[in-house]
């Protein structure tokens, strides 16, 4: 399989910066090396796409909606190679830059998807729920906004990303380690009838039930599936490279059986990781577990 890198570093979307550099301190812990051996061949553009820095760029007008303007041009452009990926038959892999790029990707994989007929799901893996909207959010960072927008809620500019209307049917969308959500999105999510499997879920019913469950989900109402893999849904003991930390997540064992089960229904044909600070690692350990989650959901095997 062609395995399409794609570095978006982009961290207009959140509070703490440094998620920019997110991307190169992946390549660095050798995501492309480790995708070669496990059989697949990385192809990656010759010109990646281009984010000014965050310092040179104007937050705009809108407290509620932080740097709108470039968000949406950078995603806009991001949506059109993850589309064009697609359309090449490579499995996007998108390295971020902050929760934000999401809406990118999935507007991408909406407008390749859409005109195949097949329908996509997403599995997002986060300690957050990012359901926001600008009426919602406590803090105007876009990165807590993406994933309602790409369901159809909020703000236009976000919502009608690349092509107009809503990109994913909320009904469609599984989240796996949520452990600290505002009130106004949670009251959202439950309207929009997205799923979710908390910390508290795992803990009830034990990580493997839970797995269970996301698999049937997804193979019971989806032809496509992407992930969209937030590296604080580990718990920031193990995981410290992230711009928010919230005590309490999933191991890193639990998190590459997340992936390799995934990758067992035969569905994922993306993915992206986000909000990699390698600032705030320790020897780039962050990065490091990014690129073996992502070797599992690509199908390495211990044995």
């Amino acid at each position: 399989m062609n395995v399409h890198i794609i570095e978006m570093p982009l961290d207009y979307g959140g509070r703490r910066h440094g998620s920019d550099m997110g991307p190169s301190a992946i390549r660095l812990a050798g995501v492309r090396r480790k995708i070669e051996s496990i059989g697949h061949t990385v192809v990656t553009d010759s010109k990646s796409i281009e984010v000014i820095p965050q310092e040179n760029v104007d937050i705009g007008s809108n407290p509620k909606a932080k740097y709108l303007e470039p968000i949406v041009k950078a995603c806009t452009e991001l949506a059109g190679v993850v589309r064009n990926s697609v359309e090449k038959e490579e499995f996007p892999l998108v390295l971020g830059g902050d929760h934000s790029i999401v809406l990118g990707t999935v507007a991408g994989l909406h407008s390749a998807y859409r005109e195949k007929g097949k329908r996509l799901g997403v599995l997002y893996v986060d300690a957050h729920g990012d359901f926001n909207t600008d009426e919602t959010s406590p803090t105007g960072n876009i990165h807590g906004e993406c994933m309602s927008a790409c369901a159809g809620y909020g703000l236009k500019d976000l919502v009608n990303l690349y092509e107009e209307g809503r990109k994913v049917d909320p009904k469609n969308i599984c989240y796996v380690g949520v452990r600290d959500l505002d009130e106004g999105e949670k009251r959202l999510m439950k309207e929009a009838g997205v799923t979710v499997f908390t910390i508290s879920d795992i803990d009830r019913y034990g990580f493997d039930e839970v797995v269970k469950k996301v698999k049937l989900f997804f193979k019971t109402r989806c032809d496509v599936v992407h992930i969209s893999f937030d590296m604080d849904s580990l718990d920031p003991s193990i995981a410290p490279g992230t711009g928010v930390p919230v005590p309490g997540g999933m191991n890193y064992r639990e998190a590459l059986l997340l992936m390799e089960e995934m990758h067992s229904i035969g569905l994922v044909k993306s993915m992206e990781i986000v909000e990699v600070n390698p600032i705030l690692d320790v020897r780039n350990e962050t990065a490091v577990m990014a690129v073996n989650i992502a070797a599992r959901l690509l199908g390495e095997k211990l044995f």
